[in-house]
């Protein structure tokens, strides 16, 4: 089960919780709190509960029973949450509800052919979209800066995009590489699995810690 919640990347897309939290003029902390346990039932559970239905990219043996019942309690959990905020907050805290179940079964089931999957849709929903509803959640309201570090959550969901597709194919769907690079000056490296996939991982979890790390930065600077 742990491997499910996929740690680094649910810790990675929490962080812009943080982020648009952190852009209000003055943080709520039960506001804060709630938020991030609406992402997490609905990002780090439901989603990746969803996302191991279709086509066990995790490679677990967990039930498909469980896995539908962790995806429903995770949903249910996020959406009660949010239907209570709006009493605090207002209605207008209504679409970014709906967006945001739209996206968890949209997304990881590949619905509407798959038009759903891809990379502006990941960057859009996990990188923009936390960003966003922090920020709503704290404020009732948006503004341009709000916009410009939802802009920034996008960029940094699309690079761990364009970094993770090559290094799950590498991963987990390859069973041998070979070549070899010729450089300039007539020498050559020889390139394998891990030649290809090193830099991918090490760059993915240098931006995983990275981004937590500037999220607990600047929430930190606003709480003490």
């Amino acid at each position: 089960m742990w491997a499910l919640l996929h740690p680094p990347y649910t810790a990675w897309h929490l962080s812009y919780v943080l982020i648009g939290a952190s852009l209000a003029p003055r943080v709520s902390v039960v506001r804060l709190v709630a938020t991030l346990l609406a992402f997490f039932l609905a990002v780090g559970i439901s989603a990746h509960a969803l996302d191991e239905l279709r086509g066990r990219p995790l490679q677990t043996s967990i039930p498909a029973g469980v896995l539908w019942t962790a995806a429903a309690i995770g949903l249910l959990g996020a959406v009660a949450l949010g239907i209570a905020g709006v009493f605090v907050i207002g209605p207008w805290l209504l679409p970014f509800i709906a967006l945001g179940v739209f996206f968890v079964f949209a997304y990881n089931l590949e619905l509407l052919r798959g038009r759903v999957h891809g990379d502006f849709w990941f960057a859009l929903s996990w990188g923009a979209f936390p960003v966003l509803t922090a920020y709503f959640a704290q404020t009732g309201r948006l503004s341009i800066g709000a916009l410009a570090a939802a802009a920034a959550g996008y960029a940094l969901s699309y690079a761990q995009r364009m970094l993770s597709t090559p290094a799950r194919l590498l991963r987990r769907r390859s069973r041998s590489v070979a070549g070899v690079l010729t450089l300039n000056d007539g020498s050559s490296v020889e390139l394998d699995r891990s030649a290809l996939l090193g830099p991918l991982e090490r760059a993915l979890a240098a931006l995983s810690w990275g981004v937590v790390a500037l999220s607990l930065g600047l929430i930190t600077s606003r709480l003490l």
